[in-house]
């Protein structure tokens, strides 16, 4: 893929994006024309080496290493209908104090609830962790924009500090790109704060409905074309959610975007990873693809709301050589 994107050395639009890929976005026709340039992905050997690396043991000293990682790299998160206040609350609690009983265990990157509960999460959580909200009609993705955009501007007004968008998979499927990269942009502009910060986007494919990893490889393009800060599988509300050879696909698109750009941009993989042995192999597939500069909360995310237990249980594990039951740690 290096060899057809190349690091530009010439002139940069305002975005700060090389003017040779900002002219990629000037026409419904050019940006298509871009997004199917783009190299096929080898489906077989995409999976082959997702397997491969899923297979690499690590040291027990990494390991200890990677289950604390892993930890700070969670977004704890419960987005159901019956979400109430004092389960948010205990949500962000368990998030700021994974361990009740080991204070060295480190916070989770973030929580993750709908907009409506940002507040009463960032009561708990204060700036000691992040909050992240869903928005633009979240799960399908199916609103009017203006309605998108007042759903994400109310999160952001309401403390958001990271916005997790979710994608029109119907526009996109349909070749209607311009469409789905002009939201992502109007969108990233609704992150905007009065004083000229902004909440960080996350921009969510559900990449169980866009049925090739040639697809998965377009929109992630797309998205970073149009500003996201991240890009995530899936909403988990759709299977497949996340799967190695899909974020396999996606780290090598931030890489080559690193490539062109020299700017980076976050992976988190959400929905299905519930055990501490899937997350290292997650981990070890980050640190081959993408490079060791993207272990790290800020560049790297786990979406889950289960994963969490599973990592601390086995860190007690390493610790005092016994297990805890499921019990000891609070339900999520």
């Amino acid at each position: 893929m290096s060899s057809t994107l190349t690091p530009s050395e010439g002139r940069r639009h305002a975005s700060g994006v090389p003017d040779d890929l900002a002219g990629a976005t000037s026409s419904d026709a050019s940006l298509r024309r871009f997004l199917h340039g783009l190299p096929g992905v080898d489906q077989v050997g995409a999976e082959a080496r997702a397997a491969m690396l899923g297979t690499r043991s690590i040291k027990t000293t990494a390991k200890a290493v990677a289950l604390d990682l892993a930890i700070s790299m969670v977004d704890l998160t419960t987005l159901e209908g019956q979400d109430t206040p004092g389960k948010v609350r205990a949500l962000c609690t368990k998030a700021l104090r994974p361990d009740p009983a080991d204070p060295s265990a480190p916070s989770t990157a973030a929580v993750c609830v709908y907009a409506d509960m940002v507040a009463t999460a960032k009561e708990v959580v204060g700036d000691a962790v992040n909050v992240a909200a869903v928005a633009t009609a979240f799960p399908s993705g199916r609103a009017a924009r203006d309605i998108k955009l007042m759903d994400t501007a109310d999160a952001v007004e309401a403390g958001a500090d990271e916005i997790d968008m979710v994608i029109d998979r119907g526009a996109f499927l349909a070749g209607r790109y311009l469409d789905v990269y002009e939201e992502i942009v109007a969108v990233r502009e609704a992150c905007r704060r009065p004083d000229g910060s902004e909440a960080h986007l996350k921009v969510i494919f559900e990449t169980g409905e866009l049925q090739t990893y040639d697809n998965v490889r377009r929109a992630s393009w797309l998205a970073m074309l149009a500003g996201a800060h991240f890009i995530k599988t899936s909403t988990g509300k759709v299977q497949p959610a996340a799967t190695l050879p899909v974020t396999l696909v996606m780290l090598e698109a931030v890489r080559d975007w690193r490539e062109a750009t020299g700017a980076m941009v976050g992976v988190k993989p959400a929905g299905g990873i519930r055990s501490a042995k899937d997350a290292i192999k997650y981990l070890v597939m980050v640190n081959e693809v993408a490079g060791p500069d993207w272990l790290s909360p800020d560049w790297f995310r786990f979406g889950a709301s289960t994963l969490l237990n599973d990592l601390l249980m086995q860190r007690t594990k390493m610790r005092t050589g016994r297990y805890s039951g499921p019990d000891y740690f609070t339900l999520d």
